[in-house]
């Protein structure tokens, strides 16, 4: 049983009206859900640090012009574990896409942002943060 609260960051990388997003593959929660990317916040770190650090790690991408946008609070009942999810919006994307952690993702998409809030399969954090209207910040 977790007794404590992790705190992870999402990134909303934005391109011609498209944000990015991977399919989740994961053995503890998530599996088969879109995310964002992002993941934990390590000690001593700023939001934008973790942004950027873990856009870098699973996509190969850079993000600036970063700004919070919204926070989450998580609470994965069948696996006991509660994360608070802090959303980050890149506004500006640059280099070439890849998928770095093929174990963990299973594929990568840009996909149209009205389409985003019309998916059933995304990982619990997303889905709070677009059943609270944040995703059009």
């Amino acid at each position: 049983m977790q007794q404590d609260v992790r705190v992870g960051v999402a990134v909303i990388g934005e391109r011609d009206g498209k944000v990015l997003m991977g399919l989740r593959k994961s053995k503890t929660h998530g599996d088969n859900t879109w995310q964002f990317p992002g993941g934990h916040l390590e000690y001593g770190e700023s939001f934008e640090e973790c942004a950027k650090r873990e856009v870098k790690e699973e996509t190969n991408l850079d993000v600036d012009d970063l700004e919070v946008v919204g926070i989450t609070n998580d609470y994965f009942k069948e696996i006991d574990k509660h994360y608070v999810t802090v959303f980050v919006k890149a506004k500006k994307v640059s280099g070439e896409l890849k998928n770095i952690e093929p174990k963990k993702c299973e594929r990568w998409e840009w996909i149209e942002k009205e389409k985003v809030k019309e998916m059933r399969n995304l990982f619990l954090p997303v889905k709070n943060f677009i059943h609270s209207n944040q995703i059009n910040s």
